[in-house]
């Protein structure tokens, strides 16, 4: 497994090394972790915070720091969502097994997960290709604390990072694919965080993007609109393709299903 290196939030140009026992998430860590410049941010429980001031946050995010939802979230809704918003028999498995298809870890491969919640798909693709190397990252401490429960049960190691993905603590060119499930939709500055993760991804790299789109139905379009009030926006294919091309990704391949969109990625 590789070492990352952290980008300071506060310094460009300053690394940040963090020790490699953060990940064996069988082993509690809390410690400090600083730049040359002697900016400091606190390990706790394996995981380092990075974020130095809190920002505004819509209530559709601000729901992701409850413990309820973080408890809940992967057992009882995530399990289950696809087949629900896509109308037809998608269990999760078909889920993990198209995103390990797609980004295809490698040995010594370096890998983010970006607003990952529980880090389901940072530990899909651990259990694929045990030789690479995963950062799960999110701003929620109580998503956190739960990936890490999670993994540590799954006997997985993950470094765990509190972070604001519109200002992604790594260098440039850093990773060998970028993975974001669910969290397009709730982003407040969408296109500021797909610039982020095409600055932190490798040429040739790949980002997994799964997201919610328009409802074709008028009633479907009826409770989408109902949800838009909290911060979660909707996209037709044809927009969040645009998006995406924005922020200097192409289309490599794309998957519809109800509302259900599948994107791979690459940097153009």
């Amino acid at each position: 497994m590789k070492k990352p290196n952290l980008r300071s939030p506060l310094y460009d140009g300053e690394k940040i090394s963090i020790p490699a026992e953060v990940s064996d998430l069988s082993k509690p860590f809390s410690g400090t972790i600083c730049s040359s410049k002697g900016d400091e941010y606190p390990i706790k429980n394996n995981i380092a915070d990075l974020i130095t001031e809190e920002k505004h946050y819509t209530l559709a995010q601000s729901t992701n720091h409850w413990n309820l939802t973080a408890s809940v979230y992967e057992d009882l809704w995530r399990v289950r969502s696809l087949s629900l918003l896509t109308g037809e028999p998608f269990p999760i498995e078909k889920e993990k097994e198209l995103l390990n298809k797609w980004v295809h870890p490698k040995p010594n491969g370096i890998y983010l997960d970006v607003g990952c919640s529980t880090a389901l798909y940072a530990r899909s693709l651990k259990k694929a290709e045990p030789e690479s190397t995963h950062i799960a990252l999110d701003f929620s401490h109580a998503m956190l604390e739960e990936a890490r429960l999670k993994a540590e049960a799954d006997q997985t190691d993950l470094f765990l990072i509190r972070a604001d993905a519109r200002e992604l603590p790594f260098f440039a060119g850093t990773f060998d694919g970028v993975v974001m499930g669910g969290t397009l939709n709730e982003l407040s500055d969408e296109l500021k965080v797909l610039y982020e993760c095409r600055r932190v991804l490798k040429k040739g790299g790949v980002f997994f993007v799964m997201h919610l789109v328009q409802a074709g139905s008028w009633y479907g379009r009826v409770l989408q609109n109902s949800a838009e009030w909290s911060g979660i926006k909707f996209w037709t294919p044809e927009q969040s393709n645009d998006l995406f091309q924005r922020a200097g990704f192409e289309v490599e391949e794309q998957l519809i299903k109800g509302i259900v969109c599948f994107t791979k990625l690459r940097p153009v």
